[in-house]
């Protein structure tokens, strides 16, 4: 198993303030939802995870929708 498969990072604006990378896609998740908890409040604030083996973006917060609304 590729332990740097789930990528995780947190960037406000264009800047990576934060990343991480997990094997398993349970601890990622939950890192995904602990860092929008602990971090979602910091202005520009974005969380994405990408399952890097398969090159395709599982989660990210805030989403297009959430945008529209503002």
């Amino acid at each position: 198993m590729d332990d740097q498969r789930y990528h995780l990072t947190l960037s406000t604006g264009d800047e990576p303030v934060m990343q991480g990378w997990w094997a398993d896609r349970a601890t990622a998740d939950r890192k995904f939802l602990s860092w929008i908890g602990e971090h979602g409040s910091v202005d520009g604030a974005r969380v994405v995870l990408v399952d890097e083996q398969e090159q395709l973006v599982l989660a990210s917060w805030p989403d297009e929708a959430d945008r529209l609304r503002d």
